[in-house]
């Protein structure tokens, strides 16, 4: 087990999430602003999170993520897990019954691997965002955009001054020319 970049700032983006959860849904745009991650880089990272249930996307205006079920439900080892997936474990990178450097220490990398995983499984993502909280973390309320139907601006009422035909030419010249 190693723990990516991207396992690193998909953790970030889940605390992020955890911390404006009673709030509206949050749009990856403002994710990739506030961690200068880029977007489309996001977007697989929140797919794959998606998949594994722990976000739910609302689309449309007003649009984003949340947490796809409580934030103490989620752990630490659940975002690593759904985001490393392709990563192998120590047991599957190493050739069974293979002799050699790798096959002396595959029981201390299982160990290492299991032990990492299972303290993993005791963080949860809510004690990481009230960790934030504690340390002074104030959530920037989103600027509602009113988008939808508006009023219509008042047409303007100014006259050309200039005619536009031959009688309006007629009725602004002076009488008598």
């Amino acid at each position: 087990m190693r723990l990516s970049t991207r396992g690193r700032f998909a953790i970030n983006a889940m605390i992020d999430l955890a911390l404006r959860q009673p709030h509206c849904p949050v749009p990856l745009s403002d994710l990739a602003l506030r961690h200068g991650i880029s977007l489309s880089y996001l977007e697989q990272v929140f797919a794959k999170l998606r998949q594994h249930g722990l976000v739910e996307s609302t689309r449309g205006p007003g649009g984003g993520y949340t947490l796809g079920f409580r934030g103490d439900a989620i752990t630490v080892a659940d975002i690593v897990t759904a985001i490393e997936e392709s990563a192998p474990s120590p047991q599957e990178s190493d050739a069974p019954g293979a002799d050699g450097p790798t096959d002396m220490t595959h029981a201390l990398w299982e160990q290492l691997h299991t032990a990492l995983m299972e303290h993993m499984k005791t963080i949860s993502l809510r004690s990481l965002a009230l960790q934030q909280r504690a340390k002074g973390f104030a959530v920037q309320e989103r600027k509602s955009s009113k988008k939808g139907i508006l009023k219509k601006p008042a047409p303007s009422l100014e006259r050309p001054s200039a005619p536009n035909s031959v009688f309006a030419l007629g009725q602004w010249l002076p009488r008598g020319v």
